[in-house]
């Protein structure tokens, strides 16, 4: 299987933990510290020259294991290395940086192809809990009144402490027409709320738009999917020619996508050749995305709407036309996704996904685990969304009227 390594941004919701082929590096200096141990069926590979540590104790962990415990014989050789693998993936203590077998690798390329069956809600880990980050519009977890930062406690009645993304996104897939049943903790309630949700086919939305007191566009972007540049071009030069003077751009509860379709989104907003971000690699090799736009929207007043379901693509323009153009940022604080993962194939057809580099901003700011500030802080309540009320909305409005 060729090797054909896939980069993204969007938070994207994934399948398990590890990192491939390591326990035989430094064979042979655990066999000369232990005993020989046979396995079977399983390709050797060199351990790297930097190697220092002592893979003889690893050996004689293994040979306990096998020997001792009362389930020894009831654990395959490969189920081992798996469990090996996943540990070796933990000691990074990074959630976006996971180990798929090959059933799990195959599950992650099925969804990143096409639709899937789920709820629709984009999860995460954050601060040791599992919670959404976004539920995505028209999908069932929307329907069902999820709201970004809502942690999941149990996913059918099974606790979610100390489980991996990928784990938790593969519980709570499943047979179309089925249902899950969450529960969640939302800030500000005393006690959980358990939530049935219908799976369905995912299908994400990109663009919405319509014309508020007259003259304001409001356009909501959902996603940063490989159709979403040309469905704002076509969106944008419909509510001009409908008399649109000023832009609210919502970016709320956009999760990210496509790197580089955030890359040219901010291309019609800044000057050619700016910086729009920085891939920032331990090796210092970075690299550099400018806008190749035609900044048919330069001079265009503009405000962006951000809450706690913003992340990644949505941070990275958010935060590009606010250094550039000055552009103010309404709402709460995004989620702070800002790590680029890479996928890489291993013999047996299982994967890594690696974090290899950080997004930064223009100005050098790291996103990851920090997010995004607004210019102009709004809550929205629970409250406020049963009433139909959007006061975030109506203070982007009340900053874009005072430009006009």
């Amino acid at each position: 299987m060729s090797k054909e390594p896939l980069k993204y941004i969007a938070l994207v919701v994934v399948i398990v933990i590890a990192a491939g082929g390591a326990y035989y590096m430094g064979l042979q200096k655990g066999l000369d510290e232990t005993k020989n141990i046979v396995i079977e069926n399983i390709t050797n590979i060199d351990s790297p020259d930097e190697t220092t540590a002592d893979f003889g104790l690893f050996w004689e962990a293994w040979n306990k294991l096998k020997e001792e415990h009362i389930n020894a014989g009831d654990i395959d050789d490969q189920s081992l290395i798996y469990g090996a693998i996943n540990g070796l993936v933990e000691a990074f203590d990074d959630p976006n940086t996971v180990f798929f077998t090959p059933e799990d690798s195959k599950k992650f390329n099925d969804d990143i192809r096409g639709n899937f069956s789920g709820i629709g809600a984009e999860i995460g880990i954050r601060d040791g809990f599992l919670i959404v980050i976004a539920p995505l519009k028209g999908t069932p977890a929307d329907a069902a009144g999820l709201m970004p930062g809502d942690k999941i406690l149990q996913i059918d009645g099974k606790s979610t402490d100390g489980i991996a993304v990928e784990e938790a996104v593969s519980a709570i897939r499943g047979e179309l027409g089925t249902t899950v049943t969450l529960t969640i903790l939302r800030e500000g309630w005393e006690n959980s709320q358990s939530f049935e949700i219908t799976r369905a086919n995912i299908r994400v939305p990109t663009v919405e738009w319509e014309t508020l007191d007259g003259d304001i566009i409001h356009l909501r972007l959902f996603s940063f999917s490989s159709s979403a540049v040309l469905d704002f071009q076509k969106a944008m030069v419909s509510a001009i020619f409908s008399g649109g003077k000023g832009l609210v751009l919502d970016l709320r509860g956009n999760p990210g996508g496509l790197l580089d379709v955030a890359v040219r989104m901010a291309g019609y907003f800044v000057e050619r050749g700016e910086i729009v971000a920085t891939e920032k690699f331990t090796s210092g090799d970075d690299i550099i995305l400018r806008s190749v736009g035609n900044s048919a929207l330069a001079k265009f007043p503009t405000v962006i709407l951000i809450d706690g379901g913003s992340a990644s693509a949505s941070e990275i323009l958010a935060g590009a036309l606010r250094i550039h153009k000055g552009i103010k940022i309404i709402g709460t604080k995004s989620f702070g996704k800002g790590t680029v993962q890479e996928i890489d194939d291993l013999s047996d057809d299982s994967s890594i996904k690696i974090t290899i580099a950080n997004w930064l901003l223009p100005d050098g700011t790291l996103i990851e685990g920090n997010g995004l500030e607004p210019d102009i802080t709004v809550e929205i309540t629970e409250e406020d969304v049963a009433a139909g009320r959007d006061p975030q909305l109506d203070k982007a409005i009340e900053v874009l009227k005072e430009r006009l």
